[in-house]
């Protein structure tokens, strides 16, 4: 951008931080302006001191990085963090903790605004959002200022069978029901907000939901050109019960039904074997890492296979916590771990990328979000770069992906808007939404005890 093409004034101007931008062509950019005029990008580079703001921020010892796009989550499970983590089944399959099928809309309204909540005190700008209820649960999430791509959770087997009597059981009336009440969602609620809410179709996973159903959710995705969102391999026992009833792979039976493409975003990923993975590399699907949840369960999902495969790989926190800054951290560890060493393929700057751009071009946004460049969406973090254990920071990317913490996010802002200022939210009461998710849960336990 030459000199006479500098905006005159901007609605809001940072100046004199460090900004990690996620655009190859310039990553670093240090002692840098960002000027935003409504909810774009206006300006990156230097500007005379005499530059006109509404809103002028002086963020010396500030990091600056795009919002994080966190794909995968299912929030309202903030009611067992602490205690799913550590029985090895899924709290849909669990007896004795609170059960999706437990929750009342106001029970999720409470759990999901928590976890949504913390997701972007720890800078994550969107959040994909999959589980019961999110239809009750949308216009609450869009209150806090972020960007939410939601979905009901879609399936047609009956978890209530499942968590009883270990019987698995398909019912064409539950699965239709519930792909209703997503169209139903997609038709009230999907570009708006300004664009800030967008309705994906999450089929829940090869094991719970019927061939048919899946071939369902693919004619209703493709026919509105959404996204969906899935559990893929996350478990042997998914692969071993849909082999024995289909005779394929949960990736080959995602490819039968119609929706191993680019559209896809597939979560976890542990039991991908090679013949699956180049299947999904030439579909143009796109791996959702979790790496967090999938360690701390003992696995580890093969990342420099599906990374060497050219497959665009993205990052979610999923459930138990919300950290995207810490979940970097993981990815690269667990990576690092595979390969045996330190590599030129596993550096802080690809799980950076899979924590931004590349969460971006998997929901097709990459150019409106994902990186810090003029024209797109005013959608960045402010990270406080002055605390003792990010000091020195010789090379940031580095320093943020291997010491830094969600909880030294300072700033955040959406279309421009700052939604969390000196790490509390602007939009909403924050005692007030951990009070009400205290109470919630507490019931729930209480409940699922006795």
């Amino acid at each position: 951008m030459s000199a006479s093409t500098i905006p005159s004034r901007f609605d809001l101007l940072i100046r004199n931080a460090t900004l990690l931008t996620a655009d190859p062509a310039a990553p670093i950019v240090r002692n840098a302006s960002l000027g935003v005029i409504g909810d774009r990008i206006a300006w990156i580079g230097a500007l005379a001191s005499d530059a006109h703001a509404a809103l002028d921020l002086d963020l010396a010892g500030r990091v600056v990085t795009p919002g994080f796009v966190n794909v995968h989550t299912h929030s309202a499970l903030s009611m067992v963090r602490g205690v799913a983590a550590d029985l090895g089944f899924a709290p849909s399959y669990t007896k004795g903790i609170p059960n999706a099928l437990d929750l009342t809309p106001e029970d999720s309204i409470a759990m999901t605004r928590l976890g949504a909540l913390e997701a972007l005190l720890a800078g994550s700008t969107l959040i994909g959002e999959h589980f019961v209820h999110v239809d009750a649960c949308v216009p609450e999430i869009a209150k806090l200022g972020l960007r939410v791509h939601a979905s009901v959770r879609l399936h047609d087997v009956d978890f209530r069978k499942v968590a009883d009597s270990g019987r698995w059981q398909f019912d064409a009336a539950l699965g239709d029901g519930l792909l209703e009440r997503n169209l139903a969602l997609h038709g009230a609620w999907d570009g708006k907000e300004d664009g800030r809410v967008r309705v994906q179709f999450a089929a829940h996973a090869a094991d719970t939901c019927s061939e048919p159903f899946l071939a369902k959710v693919a004619q209703a995705a493709q026919a509105r050109g959404a996204v969906v969102n899935t559990h893929l391999a996350q478990s042997k026992v998914e692969v071993e019960r849909v082999l024995a009833r289909t005779g394929r792979t949960p990736v080959q039976v995602f490819d039968h039904a119609g929706l191993l493409n680019e559209h896809l975003l597939c979560g976890h990923c542990i039991y991908v074997e090679d013949d699956d993975i180049a299947r999904m590399a030439g579909a143009g699907a796109n791996v959702v890492h979790i790496p967090k949840c999938n360690a701390a369960s003992g696995r580890l999902a093969p990342t420099p296979k599906i990374k060497a495969a050219g497959l665009n790989m993205t990052l979610a926190t999923d459930t138990q916590h919300a950290d995207m800054v810490e979940l970097m951290r993981w990815a690269l560890a667990t990576a690092r771990v595979q390969v045996g060493g330190v590599d030129e393929d596993w550096q802080p700057h690809h799980v950076f990328a899979m924590a931004t751009i590349n969460g971006a071009r998997a929901l097709g946004l990459a150019d409106e979000i994902g990186s810090l460049q003029v024209g797109k969406k005013a959608d960045f973090v402010v990270l406080d770069f002055r605390r003792p254990h990010l000091v020195p920071a010789p090379n940031p990317v580095g320093t943020l992906v291997h010491t830094a913490m969600g909880r030294d996010v300072e700033m955040v802002f959406v279309d421009g808007r700052c939604v969390v200022r000196d790490g509390r939210p602007t939009l909403v009461n924050r005692e007030a939404v951990i009070a009400e998710a205290q109470a919630t849960a507490d019931r729930l336990w209480r409940n699922a005890t006795t």
